[in-house]
């Protein structure tokens, strides 16, 4: 082995992404078929944990994942756990950009045994049902969510453009914002809400 960082280190890939609230699925998804999308996963269960340093008062909290805008997170769907890390955002024009790297493993358990003999700590669980589309060489993702549905679209930003053109989608109704930020912000004007954005059982 040379030591030597492969090309996907040199180019890490980005993920360039727009979300916005949805107001009907039903009707999203009937466009997308009018459209000539192509669905790529029916509607199904993801249960997504965030992971995260947590220091002692006495650290330094500048350690912390979140507080640098990045984030790892481990994913199980569809029978599937894949483990993604992703850099600090940045937006460009209404697009969200930002580094993303992801790997799939065979076992979620001892996914979250590796990262937890890392020093990590799960800090925040979202669940969701999820649904994907392609269109215009975009990833079309209809969102089911505890606090609302949503839509995100993510590709080439001028391929981003035509898919919302096509969706009737508005780009004025985009939001900045993750899951997680997200909830927090819904947390502070609904405080019965749980710490972690789950289905009531």
């Amino acid at each position: 082995m040379s030591g030597e960082p492969g090309p996907d280190a040199a180019h890490p890939r980005e993920e360039v992404e727009v979300k916005l609230p949805a107001r009907n699925l039903g009707a999203l998804r009937e466009s997308l078929r009018d459209q000539g999308a192509t669905l790529l996963a029916p509607m199904h269960e993801e249960v997504n944990d965030l992971y995260d340093f947590l220091p002692s008062p006495a650290e330094d909290a500048s350690r912390s994942l979140a507080a640098s805008g990045r984030t790892v997170r481990l994913r199980t769907a569809a029978g599937r756990s894949i483990v993604t890390y992703k850099g600090k955002a940045r937006f460009q024009n209404g697009v969200k950009i930002r580094e993303e790297r992801e790997v799939e493993v065979s076992d979620g358990g001892e996914a979250h045994g590796i990262l937890e003999g890392l020093g990590l700590t799960r800090r925040f669980r979202y669940e969701k049902r999820r649904e994907e589309w392609s269109l215009e060489g975009c990833a079309v993702a209809l969102d089911q969510t505890p606090i609302g549905d949503f839509v995100e679209v993510e590709g080439d930003p001028a391929a981003i453009r035509k898919v919302f053109v096509r969706l009737g989608l508005d780009f004025g109704e985009a939001i900045p914002y993750s899951y997680a930020e997200l909830y927090q912000r819904r947390r502070k004007e609904e405080s019965s809400l749980p710490p972690d954005m789950v289905w009531r059982r």
